[in-house]
């Protein structure tokens, strides 16, 4: 009988190597890779505090779609990626959010990553908009637009009882506009059940949002009074004592009267 003594730094070594080995901040996949037998590598999208999201290709119909790749520390038993393919499920039917399309399983330096396949909507990221605007900011009428097709979306998500969590210029694609805006959401933050307060923080983010749009706090002292209503100078009390949902806010915008 042999027996095998594992000292105690041995024992931390180990753990040690396999906690670097979890620990992934990039994946870095070079445009050309295969991933799951199925999918190319295009370019990558973008990354967020939990993974990374990848234009791909689906190798047997050429149809292009968004991958999002979960770092492993931040989906644990793959509850980031539940919590996120089941929401985009329940919400299917809002036209602001991007539809789930199925799921797939790699090994990258032997661990297994989960990843998300979704559809991928042409556009650019709203913070590149407004950054190619005069001024690298938008009028007041641009920013009323904006404002309601945004409040018009979430109305849907938040009669659902859901919320997005983390609504930033960073965060919102516009495929197209004109007289309106045709936006898609990315990137919901993980808070687990839905609760009232999470709804209330999707507002009061909106209308940082249109204040960031209209050009922050340097402009804000000129702004007509009709915006400055809306805004409240950014107090969050303020802004929810007006809109305690999305439809609030988007019901004040259709309704508003200017002096």
């Amino acid at each position: 009988m042999l027996n095998i003594i594992i000292d105690s730094e041995t024992t931390g070594l180990i753990m040690a190597k396999t906690k670097k080995r979890l620990e992934i901040d990039s994946f870095d996949f070079p445009s050309g890779r295969i991933l799951a037998k199925k999918f190319e590598v295009l370019s990558k999208l973008g990354q967020g505090w939990e993974g990374e999201v990848y234009l791909v290709r689906e190798t047997m119909t050429n149809i292009e779609r968004a991958a999002k790749f979960f770092f492993p520390q931040r989906n644990p038993g793959n509850k980031a990626f539940k919590f996120y393919a089941q929401k985009l499920h329940k919400l299917r039917h809002c036209p602001i959010l991007i539809q789930y399309f199925s799921q797939d399983t790699i090994t990258y330096r032997g661990v297994p990553i989960t990843f998300l396949v979704s559809d991928y909507i042409e556009g650019e990221l709203l913070s590149a908009f407004i950054n190619r605007q005069p001024g690298k900011r938008l009028s007041a009428f641009q920013g009323l637009h904006l404002l309601h097709a945004l409040a018009n979306g979430m109305e849907s998500i938040h009669h659902a009882r859901e919320y997005h969590g983390d609504l930033h210029t960073d965060n919102i694609i516009i495929s197209r506009f004109g007289l309106s805006y045709d936006l898609k959401l990315i990137d919901m933050y993980y808070w687990k059940s839905a609760r009232y307060e999470n709804i209330r923080h999707d507002v009061v983010s909106l209308v940082r949002i249109f204040y960031d749009a209209l050009g922050g706090k340097k402009h804000y002292a000129k702004q007509p009074d009709e915006v400055k209503a809306i805004i409240c100078g950014l107090k969050s009390s303020l802004i929810l004592k007006k809109f305690k949902t999305a439809g609030e806010l988007r019901e004040y915008l259709e309704n508003m009267q200017w002096q």
